[in-house]
């Protein structure tokens, strides 16, 4: 039997791989979300209060959500952009949640990373990682890293305390969804230190119009299947709105699998949920994904990027998302079931 490895194991781990650097680089996924944002402000804690490294964090894409901006602001943490960087230039490279070879961080899985901290199921370029902490079974990355700052007996500010407490409720949806033990306790702990006014102000952070414009669309596209829907979102200058859509349509009632989907600089994205306790977005994702795209995710909620050739007409486009989009409803049970527009 595989022994237990500790807190105190996996801190004494990181922190002697982070010994003697003066600067470390904090990569996470593209257009980042809360989890991701709040995630790499701890390792930074980490990493300044253990070893005095001062970390940059950097991402490709945009952080385009109001409440994922407001989250940059409150923390005044100033990403950077990935594709501008010199990784020569940073004595160590870290990766939270997000994984080198996966389609949602633009990655070099060729260069080793020092550091891998992410909640997702492993891949094959992440075990070459100095260190790496994958827990699957994890709700949030926060989760994890709130074990790290605990066992170090770090004083957590109330910024990132915040940051920290919002990461993991947007990763569980309020600590209803693939949630456990851990992230409950996190989530316990770290609340007594933020600030809950600000942590309001963000969750309600103001919409721009567009945003309303985007959510029409998705609603006018969606059409029902039995308990599924599925929404085309079309033309989109970030994926975030790709996985809100399919967040709140999961809430319609009877309703228990949706899919969305966008097109963002010749890629298509697909985002994925689900309630059904034995279904498995993530394995139906990587199966859209196939050879050519990317995929994964967890139990309830996953994701797909699939590259568009070169040249393809708009008309061959739609064709592409109908054949994902028949696939998707015969993997979930549903394509012998004709659809009917939700707002009909």
């Amino acid at each position: 039997m595989a022994r237990r490895v500790t807190p105190v194991t996996r801190l004494a781990r990181l922190w002697s791989v982070l010994a003697g650097a003066k600067t470390m680089l904090i990569v996470v996924q593209n257009n980042p979300d809360p989890d991701a944002i709040a995630a790499a402000a701890a390792l930074r804690e980490i990493a300044k209060q253990i070893h005095g490294t001062a970390c940059s964090v950097a991402h490709a894409g945009v952080v385009g959500r109001a409440e994922n901006k407001a989250l940059l602001d409150y923390l005044r943490l100033n990403t950077r952009e990935l594709e501008t960087l010199d990784l020569e230039r940073f004595e160590r490279i870290g990766m939270v949640d997000a994984q080198p070879g996966a389609g949602n961080v633009n990655f070099d899985p060729s260069v080793r990373l020092d550091v891998v901290i992410d909640h997702h199921p492993i891949r094959r370029e992440t075990r070459s990682a100095r260190f790496t902490d994958v827990r699957s079974r994890y709700g949030a990355t926060c989760s994890m890293l709130y074990e790290y700052l605990s066992t170090a007996q770090i004083e957590i500010p109330t910024r990132l305390a915040t940051a920290m407490i919002y990461g993991i409720r947007s990763d569980t949806q309020d600590l209803g969804r693939e949630s456990t033990k851990a992230d409950v306790e996190a989530y316990l702990g770290l609340y007594p230190l933020a600030n809950a006014r600000v942590l309001g102000r963000i969750v309600s952070a103001p919409l721009p119009n567009s945003y309303f414009s985007k959510l029409r669309v998705a609603l006018d596209q969606a059409m029902v299947y039995g308990n599924r829907i599925v929404s085309d979102l079309g033309e989109l200058d970030s994926p975030e709105m790709v996985a809100e859509a399919a967040d709140l349509l999961l809430r319609a009632e009877d309703v228990s699998w949706t899919m969305c989907s966008g097109v963002i600089e010749g890629w298509i994205h697909l985002s994925l949920r689900t309630t059904d306790r034995d279904g498995n977005a993530g394995r139906i994702a990587r199966n859209l994904g196939g050879r050519r795209g990317f995929g994964g995710g967890h139990g309830a909620l996953a994701a797909s990027q699939i590259p568009i050739p070169n040249g393809r007409t708009k008309r061959e486009v739609k064709n592409m998302i109908k054949s994902l989009t028949r696939r998707f409803l015969k993997a979930t049970g549903g394509d012998k079931v004709s659809g009917s527009p939700l707002c009909g």
